[in-house]
């Protein structure tokens, strides 16, 4: 895909699964090639590091970008606070969670008083 539609000629490596969900090899190239590695060895250890870092970053990434659409969806069924007003709620406190962990008087200081207000009485899950 790389090439076709960059037209450009870049190496491509990934690791591999066995049936019992463990790294097991690493791939190389178009069409790819098994590159002998010593389970346990540095390289391997290695390798199998960057894997679970990507995963890691991968998993992080999804879960925030599904949570800031779960609470913007929160905070659309609040009558009364705008998109203004939930943009910067949630750049404030981060999440609807801490929106709601947070005091009247937390929030006021962000929306003024009246906003924070409805927002205390009408945030509920």
């Amino acid at each position: 895909v790389i090439e076709d539609e960059l037209k450009r000629n870049i190496p491509i490596a990934g690791l591999a699964k066995d049936n019992k969900h463990r790294t097991s090899e690493l791939l190389f190239g178009f069409p790819p090639k098994t590159i002998g590695m010593k389970q346990g060895s540095p390289l391997f250890r290695l390798m199998e590091e960057i894997q679970k870092e990507v995963h890691r970053f991968a998993i992080t990434f999804h879960r925030d970008k599904r949570s800031k659409r779960q609470i913007a969806s929160a905070l659309d069924e609040i009558k009364g606070i705008g998109e203004k007003t939930k943009k910067i709620l949630l750049r404030k406190f981060k999440s609807v969670k801490r929106i709601k962990e947070a005091s009247v008087e937390e929030l006021a200081a962000v929306v003024g008083e009246v906003k924070a207000k409805i927002v205390k009485e009408n945030l509920h899950f």
